[in-house]
């Protein structure tokens, strides 16, 4: 099931599938984009949705501006589960899905988190941070800006998420951890920044309990579609993982059909020359959870 890249690597995504049906920055049909995960040779991909919040805070601006609040959003990530349940028995023959929950990160998602899972029984869970302290920090420049502002200074910002990541980390245990050094996204300096003392200490104690854990590290492709010169996680970050023996997995984070697929097999390759297992592992019982989910 699936074809191979050159060396038998096979295309897999552990954080992907965004559409415009769930999600109003993405594009597409969540079937136009399973299909065409298939069309491009994926054996294996995790649909991972944003949980819908419980405060107003977080909500974007496009959700406002569709009349959207916290009770459409809940009934909107519910309409997601069926459907992409249902696209799960209907593609079993051609690709494994598997149903994924992305975190939010605002006051008191952990209860959130933990009452959505309890619901409607996610896959697996895709740990991320795209909020400090309700500030969108991957939205627009202005609000990272203003985010940097808030508190004190970016080497600050940067220590303040990798803080907020390992509480989440601790609080939720996801099966995998979305784009790790998200928060460079628009820090020109990164590569000398991520050095710095306080900031790779918070790097090195959250992978330390990455790698305790054995938890997934997302290798997060979406950076590249928007014109950064590597993925998330960055390479020196890479290098810490693999001392550490932390399974790094492509995912795409595609947010519709043009962004299936793009950046994959360049990204697999790298992750072999760095000496990762490219027998790419799943998530931690979301392979189960799938097949008790597809037997009723």
């Amino acid at each position: 099931m699936g074809k191979e890249m050159e060396g038998g690597k096979k295309r897999v995504s552990v954080h992907g599938g965004h559409s415009g049906q769930f999600c109003l920055h993405a594009a597409d049909s969540l079937e136009e984009i399973v299909r065409a995960y298939i069309d491009n040779g994926f054996v294996w991909v995790g649909i991972t949705e944003h949980m819908p919040p419980s405060i107003e805070d977080i909500i974007y601006p496009e959700e406002k501006q569709a009349g959207m609040g916290p009770v459409e959003l809940y009934h909107r990530f519910g309409k997601y589960i069926l459907e992409c349940r249902r696209l799960q028995v209907k593609y079993s023959k051609q690709i494994t899905l598997l149903v994924g929950l992305e975190t939010e990160n605002y006051p008191g998602y952990e209860r959130q988190v933990l009452a959505l899972r309890e619901e409607f029984q996610p896959d697996y869970i895709v740990g991320s941070i795209h909020h400090l302290d309700t500030i969108p920090i991957d939205y627009s420049e202005a609000e990272y800006e203003r985010a940097a502002r808030e508190f004190g200074g970016i080497d600050k910002l940067y220590c303040r998420y990798f803080d907020e990541q390992y509480s989440m980390l601790q609080a939720i245990r996801p099966a995998v951890v979305g784009h790790f050094d998200l928060i460079r996204i628009y820090d020109a300096h990164y590569t000398d920044r991520l050095q710095r003392p306080k900031i790779m200490a918070r790097i090195k104690r959250n992978l330390d309990f990455i790698g305790d854990c054995g938890l997934i590290l997302d290798y997060n492709l979406r950076a590249l579609n928007k014109g950064a010169k590597e993925p998330y996680v960055s390479e020196p970050i890479l290098h810490l993982a693999r001392q550490r023996g932390i399974a790094v997995v492509p995912g795409d984070d595609s947010h519709g059909v043009k962004s299936i697929g793009v950046n994959i097999d360049g990204a697999m390759r790298r992750l072999a020359e760095l000496g990762f297992d490219t027998d790419w592992r799943m998530p931690a019982g979301a392979e189960e959870s799938s097949a008790r989910a597809m037997r009723g």
